[in-house]
């Protein structure tokens, strides 16, 4: 029987904004990585566990009961099966919606239409990769049972409390937890009243901002130079930044000290001191360069006992704004008191300080070891540690059982504000906890969060973010669920048990989830000795499906492409095992990478799966950190799949050519309309092709050759760059138009997200200073900060242009700029020399300043223009700028897209008379430059100064 249709934008719609919910929100109970939301999570559940009204097969009994049940909330039906289908899908896309996911109507509706689809017993849902949960608790949600299975202790943590305890305690955990809370913060104030101690006049510190120092290496400085990435504290009005004062002393370092000050212009604001690993000296100018500043610190291990006190935070009172100071007397006094503790520190508290090393085995992730962060316990600053262990001794004495689950899921919130990859959001003046991206990396400048802010990373914001999510969960279970420690490849569920087989597995390289979740492990196994999952050093990483991010500094990697086929086929494998006859299988995959693609899909084709739907889901705000710049898709695409019969036949290659282009030029239509583009629309048209190729045992060619899945998807990749260069210029032919305009197209077309362009600069994002400072001299990838312009990653640019006949190699330096596994457009002054000549260059430089120079010069009323001295230079300038424009004009060997950039480049430099002969030509000569322009007009983002000129040249066009 075939499972409903998928109301794709309005559940891409809610799943985009469910990401901004937060009080009551699952989850808040705990950070974890890639979640997706519960939203679409739940919409698809709906989809695959209902039958479609319009399928033959559909039981009479079931349209009948679904009739009666969806008009509670859709109002009167059509009586035919489309009527009932469409109305389905309203109801499946409306209860996507966060504000109806708990509603009572919606909760009843469609538990009673999973009831009528499965008259003997609800049906049980699988997710042997379940993560942060989201798939078993949804289950639960619409009634079903449920089964959850990690390997991570952490995401264990999350799903057996959410699935086991708040089902069968509820509220009575709640209240109990904000009890326990209260105790906690008495003991933790009381403790903690020395070590962060009011001003004078009795103001709170909110946060104390700190920098790491490294020493000058010039022979006659030795300045401490404080590691600052911007001097900025708050650029609003009334702005507030920082600024050095120097002191010099004979034969003694110069000696830095900071206060705080009112900039009138950004020009006042002193330039950062380090960028991409290297350090500028404000005493003396000399740069540190990355080698050395990472050496000195190695030498101080991290650097936390080598910091520099920037400025103090404090409470603003009612109606005003926080305020800032520089370091006093009693800030030092009060760090000395913490040495003095951490000396003396009894041994239940000294235990309670991880000692564990950070494995150096995903530097690429984590790369504070690369700079001397060896240890856990080094991402905390000493007063951060003895605060920490002072909460956990707390937690430890007033907790036991699912309260001290709880209380540790808490405390982890409380950990990721407290640490030295936290950050100062200069928009909000507030800490942002670490995890801004999915990364530990090195940070310079940190704030110290003080433990009497109120607010995220508070005590109480903590402990009552967790009551407040059970709360809000408790009032839609009815049953329980189970959630166990297990390999996804062995799950511990009988043979065809299961009806739906639902999981969103690791995504290839992307995530580093149990190198990342030791972070809070270290801690959270000396509150949970009594659990068997937290019994290990650190979290045991063997078996996680994932692959090595490989680094020159790391040790050998064993976790290769082929290692993680070979486990997906293994999890595929038993997927199959555990499903029932007639159930259904949904895999959620939503990573760039098309290595990570042929692996998933690999694995599934291997385990004897056919692909029988695939819904691209937008699950990604636009303005997360990884999407600057970035090609990270906006979608989450989800595979449907069935179990492949056993007598499956074998399929004619030239069968599956003729009707693959059809599928998936059928399927952009579609996601067209639905309003999915870019590469979000590139990797959703795989899962169509795979339907055709899939229901095969295997597919040959005439003369008995087995096609293997990589030429099947170069095929695909084929077919999808001719259906997008037949929407964009009209053409499909890979002669037409020129190799440069159809690669800068396809580029363009395949960069679009699925919610338009998003904005790349200007953003306020958290504290964007921190962001790539683990991108060192040796980095091989650089950070998605580090590349301006339109960029993608070279494995998609590749995969669509090689079919086509576009040689990348041949454009490198001309069109496009390929570092490090990213590809970037030249920008049009990038290529000025290229279009117009090193000598012309310097002609349209002249004449432009010279214009822009004139416009600036205001005229007084009835005054006479007095010619400039360099009147006559800037004519010749023009004047030869005109005749090369002429005397290339002819030239058939250069391309259209030269023509156009060149137009547009005269366009910029105002050069009027040079780009009306080139229109002139262009308009009568050349008919494709007018449709070249006004494919690539509609394919630059709407703001960018690329769109404004080719729409001002395009409008210059005669008449």
């Amino acid at each position: 029987m075939a499972e409903v249709d998928f109301p794709i934008a309005v559940v891409s719609k809610h799943s985009a904004r469910e990401k901004s919910v937060r009080n009551g929100h699952p989850s808040t109970l705990h950070l974890w990585w890639a979640r997706r939301p519960l939203g679409a999570c739940r919409a698809m559940l709906l989809a695959l566990l209902l039958p479609d009204p319009c399928d033959k097969h559909c039981p009479a009994e079931f349209k009948k009961q679904a009739r009666a049940f969806l008009a509670r909330t859709q109002g009167e039906i059509d009586p035919n099966g489309v009527g009932l289908r469409k109305a389905m899908l309203n109801f499946i896309g409306d209860f996507s919606a966060w504000e109806n996911s708990s509603h009572p109507v919606y909760l009843e509706v469609s538990r009673s239409l999973i009831k009528a689809a499965y008259p003997e017993e609800m049906p049980l849902v699988a997710d042997p990769f379940a993560g942060g949960g989201s798939i078993p608790l949804e289950a639960l949600r619409l009634g079903c049972d449920a089964f959850a299975s990690d390997l991570n202790p952490i995401a264990c943590l999350i799903n057996k409390v959410m699935l086991e305890a708040i089902p069968c305690h509820g509220h009575k955990l709640a209240e109990e937890l904000r009890s326990v809370a209260a105790k906690i913060k008495a003991v933790t104030e009381r403790e903690l009243a020395k070590f962060y101690p009011p001003d004078p006049d009795g103001a709170r510190p909110v946060a104390y901002l700190w920098a790491r120092t490294a020493r000058c290496e010039q022979p006659n400085c030795g300045c401490e130079i404080p590691l600052v990435r911007s001097f900025w504290l708050r650029k609003t009005l009334p702005k507030q930044a920082l600024r050095m004062k120097i002191a010099r002393y004979n034969k003694k370092p110069p000696d830095i000290s900071f206060e705080v000050f009112a900039p009138k212009t950004d020009a006042e604001v002193p330039p950062s001191t380090v960028f991409q690993g290297k350090a500028t000296c404000p005493a003396c100018n000399s740069v540190l360069q990355s080698s050395r500043l990472r050496s000195q610190m190695i030498e101080q291990q991290g650097g936390v006992n080598h910091l520099c006190l920037l400025a103090v935070v404090l409470q603003a009172r009612d109606g005003e704004q926080r305020t800032y100071r520089p370091a006093q007397r009693h800030d030092l006094l009060a760090l000395a008191r913490v040495r003095r503790s951490l000396a003396v520190l009894p041994s239940e508290l000294r235990d309670m300080i991880p000692s564990e090393p950070i494995p150096l085995t995903e530097l690429r992730r984590v790369a504070a070891p690369l700079y001397g962060c060896t240890s856990w316990s080094s991402l905390f600053t000493p007063r951060q540690q003895l605060a920490l262990a002072i909460v956990a001794e707390a937690i430890a004495s007033h907790t036991k059982g699912f309260i001290r689950d709880f209380s540790v899921l808490a405390f982890g919130k409380v950990l990721r504000h407290w640490n030295t990859n936290a950050r100062w959001h200069n928009g909000s003046e507030t800490v942002a906890g670490a995890f801004g991206r999915q990364a530990i990396p090195m940070s310079w400048t940190f704030p110290e969060r003080s433990p009497w802010a109120g607010g995220a990373g508070s005590l109480d914001d903590a402990f009552h973010g967790v009551a407040a999510a059970i709360d809000s969960m408790e009032r839609f279970f009815v049953r329980s669920g189970q959630a166990v420690q297990a390999d996804a490849c062995s799950l511990p569920l009988p043979s065809a048990s299961t009806n739906v087989w639902f999981t969103d597995p690791p995504y290839y390289d992307a995530v580093a989830y149990a190198h990342l979740a030791d972070f809070f492990y270290v801690w959270f196994k000396r509150l949970l000795q009594s659990n068997s999952a937290f019994a290990t050093a650190l979290i045991d990483k063997k078996e996680e499906c994932v692959v090595d991010r490989p680094h020159s500094r790391s040790p050998s990697q064993t976790k290769t492409a082929v290692w993680f086929e070979n486990k997906m086929t293994a999890a595929m494998s038993d997927g199959f095992r555990v499903l029932s006859d007639d159930g259904i299988g949904a895999v959620v995959f939503a990573h760039k990478s098309t290595e990570g693609w042929e692996a998933l899909i690999g694995g599934m084709l291997r385990a004897g799966w056919i692909i029988t739907a695939s819904w691209p889901v937008t699950t990604e705000r636009g303005a997360r950190l990884n999407a600057r710049d970035n090609a990270s898709l906006a979608a989450s695409v989800h595979l449907v799949c069935r179990p492949r019969s056993a007598d499956a036949p074998i399929g004619e290659w030239s069968t599956v050519r003729r009707e693959m282009p059809i599928r998936v030029a059928e399927w952009m239509q579609r996601m067209e309309e639905e309003h999915v583009r870019g590469a979000d629309l590139v990797f959703a048209c795989i899962g169509p092709a795979l339907e055709v190729f899939s229901r095969y045992s295997r597919v040959e060619t005439a003369n008995g050759e087995e096609i293997s899945l990589p030429v099947f998807l170069e095929k695909v990749w084929e077919e999808i760059g001719r259906a997008a260069l037949k929407q964009v210029l009209g053409t499909d032919s890979p002669g037409d138009y020129g190799e440069d305009a159809r690669l800068t197209a396809l580029f363009l077309w395949t960069l679009r997200t699925t919610n338009g362009w998003s904005e790349t600069n200007g953003n306020n994002h958290l504290l964007t200073e921190d962001e790539d400072d683990d991108a060192d001299d040796d980095s091989e990838e650089p950070s998605a900060k580090a590349i301006r312009g339109f960029a993608l990653p070279y494995d998609i640019v590749r995969r669509f242009s090689q079919p086509l006949g576009i040689h990348l190699e041949k454009w490198e330096g001309r069109l496009i700029k390929v570092e490090k596994g990213i590809v970037r457009l030249l920008s049009i002054g990038e290529r000025a020399s290229q279009l117009v000549g090193p000598g012309v260059v310097q002609d349209l430089a002249l004449a432009g300043l010279a214009k822009r120079k004139k416009n600036a010069m205001p005229m007084l009323p009835f005054a006479e223009a007095q010619p400039d001295a360099d009147d006559e230079k800037v004519k010749a300038a023009r004047s030869r700028v005109e005749k090369a424009t002429w005397s290339h004009l002819h030239l058939d060997t250069i391309p259209t897209l030269d023509h156009i950039h060149k137009a547009m480049l005269f366009q910029k430099q105002g050069q009027t008379t040079a780009l009306r002969e080139l229109l002139f030509y262009e308009q009568h000569y050349r008919p494709e430059f007018i449709r070249v322009s006004n494919s690539l007009s509609a394919l630059y983002p709407k703001d960018s100064e690329e769109k404004r000129l080719l729409d001002a040249m395009l409008l210059a066009m005669p008449k």
